[in-house]
């Protein structure tokens, strides 16, 4: 997929665990892993604003275009 997913660079540079992000998103640990782990087909604009918010950065710094 040309659509990488950083969410685990930016819970490493937070020193947040999944535990704690999917406390604070609302989300299940299995719905944040199947994100982090790239495996996600979407993600509502809901989701990612919670985790912005949470990790206080940028939809950009989570998500990031390749061409293949």
């Amino acid at each position: 997929m040309a659509i990488i997913v950083n969410l685990d660079v930016m819970m490493a540079k937070r020193k947040m665990s999944l535990n704690e992000l999917s406390a604070k998103v609302d989300l299940t640990l299995s719905n944040l892993s199947i994100l982090k782990t790239g495996k996600a087909k979407a993600i509502r604009f809901s989701t990612l604003e919670a985790i912005c918010k949470a990790l206080q950065c940028q939809p950009g710094d989570i998500l990031e275009y390749q061409e293949e």
